[in-house]
């Protein structure tokens, strides 16, 4: 199979996403897409945006851009391991679409493996299952990130095509620990604060690692099929 889809560039949360998306182009021959990590949250992205702006990355005319790594679920329907290909993001009462022709060339091709859907972008981790509950019914959203809705208002100001694939890491019934504080200004992860976060809600932590490791597994996954070519 081809890569049917001139994917110009594929961003990446930086640390275990991109490492997984990498993975997953490991046996792919022939000429793939470049693959970029980016920083973690809103600001650090917009940051780091702007300034590739000023070089000239990603914005080549008619270029395609594909936005991939995990979520989290704001939905019963959408379980840990589960595929979703974003139709728009929400951010405080904004909105902000993908593109819906590369949107739905990507949804053709992948068709019973992805679920369409519509994300939440918070500035903050979610990890509350109540309040993942809470803002998917008020926001009628299916998934939440730290980076979707920043990505798009840029891109889009830009005319650059975009479409956001992700792979569900926590469902919406239980609480994951807040990892908010380990995320550095700059984006990356404080492994220091990171494992402290781990250590004050030891069952929250295992629950998350475990959903995360299918989720990275899927992503790895989805990235070869996506992009081998036989």
């Amino acid at each position: 199979m081809p890569n049917f889809l001139p994917i110009n560039t594929i961003l990446v949360p930086q640390g275990a996403e991109y490492k997984a998306v990498c993975r997953g182009l490991s046996n792919v021959t022939g000429s793939i897409p470049t693959i970029v990590a980016i920083p973690v949250g809103m600001n650090p992205l917009l940051k780091y945006l702007q300034q590739s702006q000023v070089n000239g990355q990603f914005l080549a005319p008619k270029s395609r851009v594909l936005i991939m790594g995990i979520c989290g679920s704001l939905s019963d329907r959408h379980k840990v391991g589960d595929i979703v290909l974003y139709q728009d993001c929400v951010y405080q009462g904004k909105q902000q679409e993908c593109d819906r022709t590369f949107t739905a060339q990507l949804h053709s091709y992948l068709s019973e493996k992805v679920s369409l859907v519509k994300a939440l972008t918070s500035d903050r981790m979610i990890w509350s299952a109540t309040e993942k509950c809470r803002l998917g019914e008020a926001l009628a959203a299916d998934v939440v990130d730290m980076e979707g809705f920043t990505a798009l208002e840029f891109f889009n100001a830009a005319g650059v095509a975009v479409a956001m694939l992700r792979v569900v890491s926590d469902d919406c019934q239980h609480n994951i620990p807040d990892l908010t504080p380990a995320i550095n200004s700059d984006g990356s992860l404080n492994p220091f604060a990171l494992a402290m976060g781990m250590l004050r809600q030891p069952l929250a932590a295992t629950r998350l690692i475990r959903g995360s490791l299918t989720a990275l597994k899927v992503l790895e996954q989805v990235t070869n099929l996506l992009l081998y070519k036989n």
